[in-house]
């Protein structure tokens, strides 16, 4: 009668001889740091703890290096070091599923946006993690990483990263992973999954029905999420996960909530139980969708944040938010936030519904416009558009061109006040080569087509002043007489891949009213530290030709709503200005501190103002030193100190990982000595990829 019971116990022990426990390196923590990691008796159990806020309480992850158990045995908490651990959740699978396409590098190669890889045939590959040994590494002494070998996803290898940020709750995975194939561009969803189904529901903030919650047992699904975000609650507390706010989207010409958050049991067979997490959906807006690259060799870095705590689901939610300042970009005296690159047609949407109305009313969903309550919400100050895209523009005849642009200029009148400034803009595409931005300090009235023996201006009987441009002088002296502005959309890809390097010998390019290019993360590669190199190299090679020239944010996407995705693709431009000048008296002021360099680029999490470059007295050239106001919400990753000699780009990085969550200091560093250094600008980047840069300031010789 007792044979069962020992044949249960001979399982039992043979289950427990069947693999050895993984080797665990914690030789490259350093003594003094603040995160404590610790090998359990149990043998395959490691412990890390940490310093989670600033009322003493300890946030504990465990994790199990046994093959097929689940990798966070515990997110547990402590109210202070000698306290209890009070479990909030236990037995957690981290999943992260690889999407594997296709790249087409016939047109750009990497540089590349005008793909469809949708199209063409993909696999999806549930990453398996075999542990196979556990390095804990400190990065800091407020911050540590510990990778585990042994991670798979198709025909990509690697590694899972685990890095702990103390003074916060705060946890980002990476799954780390290369391949040999070439040609291949990626997506990849992330989440957290409870195979023994202890959850007791889901939170999440619906863009347009708002807050919304659900049981545990809700079937797994997709889900359009504010802030990219989602949580599972417990009895005992929460966990709340989000994406890299800027990072982890692919460009696309539409800014629409696609549904990029899944929760709910069973979502993935790859890991079934209560799960939340992030998704790509691969169709984007079913136009071009390039995905991200992923070149040979590269490591892609496939990261998801979680947050955990005693607190409900509702109130993890509110704390992730704070990461991205609520997706709204921070006032800053001294500063108007200025946004660029808009096809939203709210012009041509309007002339068409007036004249099939038969009236010149406005129609009440266009009063306000979706577009315009959104860039309130976000705290925006001054929005320049880039109306009248399409390829039919160029050929207008001068009077029903004439009333387009008044249109236009009486509905940014319109929408404009004291507090919000709309400008009319455009993206002409003629006569310069490649794709351009036109920007005037007030409405100018102009045609794109100038036939023969055509005025280049003349007053018509209105007494408007009425340009016609056909050639690139033209453009030129146009800019001139208005004191206006032009730059390189999207500078080297689409439609502007030979440019500006194609122009540098021009004299447009070379006039101070041609002001350089416009900055977007775009192309994407998950391998890449920073977001936007295209247009940085760019920034730096121009001024490396001596034409000082500046790097604008753009954000170029059409369509907008209050309930777009927007934040995830946009950045903003900090513009040195005390006050927002009045629509009716002109925006000269904007354009005077684009062209001076006057303001610093950010995707909105960190802040860096009052850029300044001083040089000591200690040598007939001593290095510059470079200085900024800096604050920030996500920790920070390294600041760069870049320059230029009018051949080399150099750069020196600054470690910042020091830094905790939600901080503020005044950063100063010396470049170091290099002769002949004629430029610098500063960047400065956190853990998730978010970035801020200033403008080149030209040395004096």
């Amino acid at each position: 009668m007792h044979a069962p019971a020992r044949l249960s116990s001979l399982l039992l022990a043979l289950t427990t001889v069947a693999h050895a426990a993984a080797p665990v390196d914690l030789s490259g923590l350093a003594p003094g740091s603040e995160i404590t990691v610790a090998r359990l008796d149990t043998g395959d159990l490691v412990s890390v703890e940490w310093p989670a806020d600033a009322t003493g309480a300890r946030a504990v992850l465990q994790l199990n290096l046994a093959p097929d158990r689940p990798l966070f045995s515990v997110l547990g908490w402590k109210k202070s070091g000698d306290t209890p651990l009070q479990k909030i959740a236990e037995n957690l699978t981290p999943l992260t599923v690889l999407t594997v396409g296709e790249r087409d590098l016939a047109r750009n190669g990497w540089m590349v946006f005008f793909d469809k890889v949708h199209t063409r045939p993909s696999q999806r590959f549930p990453a398996k993690l075999k542990p196979a040994a556990l390095k804990a590494t400190s990065l800091s002494a407020s911050r540590a990483r510990l990778s585990i070998e042994g991670l798979s996803a198709g025909s990509f290898t690697g590694r899972f990263e685990i890095t702990i940020f103390a003074g916060s709750a705060l946890v980002m995975t990476e799954a780390v992973l290369a391949t040999r194939e070439d040609r291949r561009a990626i997506l990849y969803d992330a989440g957290l999954v409870a195979p023994e189904r202890r959850a007791t529901g889901y939170a999440w903030i619906d863009p347009r029905a708002g807050a919304q919650t659900a049981p545990a047992d809700t079937p797994g699904g997709v889900r359009a999420a504010r802030f990219r975000s989602a949580a599972l609650e417990f009895a005992e507390g929460s966990v709340a996960i989000f994406p890299p706010p800027h990072r982890y989207l692919y460009p696309l010409d539409f800014a629409d909530n696609y549904g990029f958050n899944w929760l709910g049991r069973n979502y993935d067979a790859a890991a079934p139980g209560d799960g939340i997490g992030v998704r790509q959906p691969p169709a984007g807006d079913n136009r071009y969708v390039p995905w991200v690259n992923a070149p040979p060799g590269t490591e892609q870095r496939l990261p998801l944040f979680f947050r955990f705590g005693p607190e409900n689901a509702a109130a993890s939610l509110a704390a992730v938010q704070t990461y991205t300042r609520g997706d709204r970009f921070a006032d800053l005296p001294g500063y108007k936030k200025f946004t660029s690159h808009y096809h939203v047609e709210h012009t041509t949407d309007l002339m068409n519904e007036q004249k099939a109305a038969g009236s010149d009313a406005i129609p009440p969903r266009l009063r306000e416009p979706g577009f315009v309550k959104a860039f309130r919400a976000m705290g925006v100050d001054i929005v320049h558009l880039g109306e009248f895209h399409f390829g039919t523009t160029p050929r207008l005849a001068a009077e029903e061109r004439v009333k387009q642009l008044r249109l236009m200029h009486a509905e940014c009148a319109r929408l404009s006040d004291e507090k919000f400034l709309l400008l009319p803009g455009e993206e002409p595409n003629v006569h310069l080569g490649g794709h351009w931005i036109s920007f005037f300090p007030k409405p100018v009235l102009w045609v794109l087509n100038r036939p023969a023996g055509t005025p280049f201006v003349e007053t018509n009987a209105a007494g408007e002043t009425i340009y016609r441009v056909g050639s690139p002088a033209d453009v030129l002296e146009l800019m001139q007489r208005e004191r206006g502005l032009m730059w390189t959309a999207h500078a080297r890809i689409k439609g502007s891949i030979p440019f500006p390097d194609g122009q540098r010998d021009t004299a447009f390019f070379k006039s101070p009213q041609f002001l350089g290019a416009a900055w977007k993360a775009m192309p994407a590669d998950y391998s890449r530290d920073t977001l936007g190199w295209r247009v940085l190299d760019l920034l730096d090679d121009m001024n490396n030709w001596g034409a000082d020239k500046r790097a604008l944010g753009e954000v170029d996407v059409f369509k907008i709503e209050p309930h777009s995705e927007l934040y995830g693709h946009m950045n903003v431009n900090y513009l040195k200005l005390d006050r927002l000048p009045r629509f009716a008296d002109g925006w000269q002021p904007v354009l005077d501190v684009l062209r001076n360099g006057e303001f610093f680029v950010t995707t909105g999490e960190i802040l860096a103002s009052d850029f300044l470059v001083t040089r000591g007295a200690a040598s007939a050239e001593p290095p510059p030193t470079l200085s900024a106001k800096l604050a920030w919400t996500l920790p920070l990753a390294f600041a760069e100190l870049i320059g230029g000699d009018g051949t080399r780009t150099l750069r020196h990085r600054v470690d910042l990982g020091d830094t905790r969550a939600f901080g503020g200091r005044d950063f100063s560093a010396a470049f170091p000595t290099t002769p002949g250094l004629r430029w610098v600008r500063l960047a400065v980047w956190d853990v998730a990829g978010n970035g801020a840069f200033t403008q080149p300031i030209a040395l004096a010789p």
